[in-house]
Formats: C-alpha cells, structure tokens, sequence
C-alpha cells in the first residue's frame, strides 16, 4: 500500500475519533464556525470525506486521462464561490443529510467505512483513477485532497465546539502545508507567499487561502 493511502487511513482515523468526542454532539444542533454550517452538518460533512471513498472504489474505473493536484483545483469551480451558490448550499445540504442518523450514528459509519477501506485500498493498482462529479484523479492524488479536507475541516469542528484541534501525523501536515503552499504560489506569486511567510509587513493583503 502507497504511503499516501495509508496517511489517509491515519488522517481518517483522526476525524474519526473527533467525531466522537463529547462536545461534538453536545453542541450537535449550534452554529458551527463556519457561515451557514450548523455544527452537524459540519461533521457530515467532515465524515463524508472519509465514506465518499469507498462509494467511488465502487464504480466502474473511467476512461479518462486524470488531471493533476494542480489542474483540479485551478479548475475548481467552487474556489472564491458565495455561501448562497448553488454548489455551496448543494455541500451543506449533503452535511446535514449524512448527518441525520445523529452523532453516534455517524460517528460509527465513518468507523466502518475506515475498516473496509483498510481491505479495500490496498487491493487497488498503482494506476487506479476515480471520478468525483467532473474530475478525474488518480487515486492516491483524489486521498491527497480528502486529507487536505480533512485536516481543515477537522479544526473547523473543533473549534466550532470548543476543544483543541487534533495533532494529525507531521507527514499529514507536511503534505497539507506542501499542498496549499504550491497552490498559493499559483494563484498570488511565488514572492507573494515568500512575503507572506517570511515578511509579513510586505505581504499583499489579498494573500489569503487557495
């Protein structure tokens, strides 16, 4: 198995056991930290980034050339999108559904999905490429980008219910930070990033997220 699917299985693991930490679903019907998000359909959401793996590992292969990191998200239609867009009620709507059994409810398919997918990663080929609505990856770069949504979405809702944000392994984090930061070179300039890193009075104010 690639060191990338089994980082994913470790980060996967992680939101896991966030998932079924008591204040999650103390605060399971409050607002969460994000615009519009309730605190529950931020975990579904969270969840559904480890349970949409498996569901993709199910379809038939496409015949189609798979893009890049880079290309799928320069290409992204929902960077820079307003709450009120259609594709982003659409997420927060798909949150709340895969949240409706409740906390516990949820907590446990995302424990389940993560065991079959101990079985299930392995078995697939190094070339494998799967389909999310209009893109294309390779396998192991579509676990790159669910461990870049895990890792955000997994402070998102630790802060939104008050308790410290899961420490993911460094190898996580480093490809998270390796991750954003070419994606941030590519959209604002590399010396912008380099400012923004290093000499912050001189970094454009526009520099913030992909």
């Amino acid at each position: 198995m690639t060191s990338t699917r089994q980082l994913f299985l470790d980060v996967a693991a992680s939101a896991a056991a966030l998932l079924r930490a008591p204040a999650v679903a103390t605060r399971w019907n409050a607002d969460s930290a994000l615009p519009e998000f309730t605190v529950s359909g931020l975990a579904g959401h969270l969840a559904w980034q480890v349970t949409i793996v498996s569901r993709l590992l199910a379809d038939h292969e496409p015949d189609a050339k798979p893009t890049s990191l880079l290309e799928h998200y320069t290409q992204a239609v929902w960077i820079g999108a307003s709450l009120d867009d259609d594709l982003n009620v659409g997420i927060r709507q798909i949150g709340e559904a895969t949240a409706a059994g409740g906390p516990d409810e949820l907590a446990a398919r995302v424990e389940a999905a993560i065991e079959e997918l101990h079985d299930l990663l392995p078995a697939e080929p190094a070339g494998r490429i799967v389909r999310m609505a209009s893109h294309v990856l390779s396998l192991d770069d579509f676990l790159t980008t669910r461990i870049l949504e895990i890792a955000v979405h997994s402070d998102d809702l630790a802060v939104s219910v008050g308790i410290p944000t899961p420490e993911l392994p460094a190898a996580a984090t480093d490809a998270v930070l390796v991750l954003l930061t070419r994606l941030a070179a590519h959209r604002h300039g590399p010396t912008a990033v380099l400012r923004a890193l290093s000499r912050p009075e001189r970094a454009p104010a526009t520099i913030a997220g992909i």
